[in-house]
């Protein structure tokens, strides 16, 4: 089905008191979160599962500027493998619920699709990681997280298993040996597992596995080396968020509001969904509204400033937009990436722009270019999970547009 005809108003979930029972969708369903019902299921995880809030604080929002620019439509790029396309066929080839485009901190461009309004809030999938990596890297800086300590000294629990010999940088960039499948086409996948580990509702009759996310990780077996090749797994992430609850005694969820979430200005309080004893989902629970988003990709592109005041450690922004291990990198065999790295938790181009990402399945995304100063923020619901379906005719079009702004 295409963006239009999965477009889940025209498609009616959930509407009605009851909803006709067709129309229901429920999180104890099994394909509560298959395509077509994720389209609508990606704005309204609150409604179905438990979550624990990521507040904004008291203070008013801070406006952001906008200044249209309708032009933006008509750009012309050439997707990944040849063809001509427009922004604006972009968007549905896509799948886009909402997208943002930030010109030097003004607000250019902004569209919202299918379940998602301008103050609604969307599923950011492991756009997550690059929050929880963020906040590791700004604990590193501080010096309150040992980047070269063994995670076992961090977390004892954790010594018997895989993560127990990693140090803490070899988490923050997934360069960690781990035996975990995170292939979502694979239904016998370990990141299948690890959701039941997490899922809050009471298990099974004759469920014997963990219980939680924490128990998950202590299971977790050692395949290779650390250090040697980047593996991208989501369970890195949840370690990462054990280790940042265990040195500040806050969760991912309260630090986050604490630094960054209550004093950026933004317009929205955030959630995280949580397992079955509250803990935030670190590798991909967050959910937040789209301009709260590009917020974020504005603190990074100014250097962990915002309003005038240093909400992240210069040096911490520094180390991401560095990047990490490129022939690491090179060895996880991302065709559609080539001479990209991975480090804090974010995607770096290494391109002549100096381009960064956070990104997150089904098609989520905060994009930085430095040298056009330009953000974009989106969110999506494509069908297909990998980044490799939308890559093709999102990053030219990106690009594009960074062009066309630069002019």
């Amino acid at each position: 089905m295409s963006a239009q005809e999965s477009d889940p108003v025209k498609l009616g979930w959930m509407v009605g008191s009851p909803p006709p029972a067709e129309k229901i969708i429920r999180f104890s369903d099994p394909d509560y979160f298959s395509f077509p019902k994720l389209r609508w299921t990606v704005c309204h995880f609150r409604q179905l599962m438990p979550t624990v809030g990521v507040s904004r604080g008291l203070g008013a929002p801070v406006p952001m500027e906008r200044r249209i620019d309708d032009s933006i439509d008509q750009v012309i790029f050439t997707p990944l493998g040849g063809g001509r396309m427009s922004w604006a066929q972009s968007l549905a080839v896509n799948y886009t619920d909402g997208i943002v485009i930030l010109h030097d901190g003004v607000i250019v461009y902004e569209r919202y699709f299918g379940c998602l309004d301008d103050i609604g809030q969307h599923a950011a999938m492991s756009v997550t990681k690059s929050l929880i990596g963020l906040l590791g890297e700004m604990l590193v800086a501080e010096g309150t997280l040992d980047e070269s300590a063994k995670v076992a000294s961090i977390v004892p629990e954790l010594a018997a298993s895989a993560f127990g010999d990693a140090t803490v940088r070899q988490v923050l960039e997934m360069t960690t040996g781990l035996r975990y499948s995170e292939d979502y086409a694979d239904p016998d996948a370990d990141v299948w597992r690890y959701g039941a580990a997490g899922n809050p509702l009471p298990k099974p009759d004759g469920y014997t596995g963990p219980r939680s996310y924490f128990e998950y990780l202590q299971t977790v077996v050692k395949e290779g080396e650390h250090g040697t090749a980047f593996g991208y797994k989501t369970i890195n992430t949840d370690a990462l968020g054990w280790m940042i609850a265990r040195v500040t005694g806050k969760s991912v969820a309260d630090l986050l509001s604490q630094r960054i979430w209550s004093r950026m200005g933004g317009e929205q309080d955030g959630y995280f969904t949580v397992d079955s004893i509250g803990t935030p989902y670190a590798g991909g629970g967050f959910n937040a509204g789209l301009r709260d988003m590009a917020r974020i990709g504005q603190l990074m592109l100014d250097g962990g400033m915002v309003n005038g005041e240093r909400l992240v450690p210069e040096a911490a922004i520094a180390r991401i937009r560095a990047g990490g291990d490129k022939a690491a990198f090179e060895k996880a065999g991302y065709a559609l990436l080539k001479g990209w790295s991975y480090r804090g938790m974010w995607w770096l181009s290494h391109n002549e722009h100096g381009v960064f990402m956070a990104r997150g399945v089904h098609g989520q995304a905060i994009y930085v270019d430095p040298a056009a100063r330009m953000v974009i923020a989106r969110f999506a619901s494509n069908p297909v999970a990998s980044n490799a379906a939308n890559d093709p005719t999102s990053l030219p079009a990106y690009d594009a547009v960074a062009r066309h702004l630069m002019k």
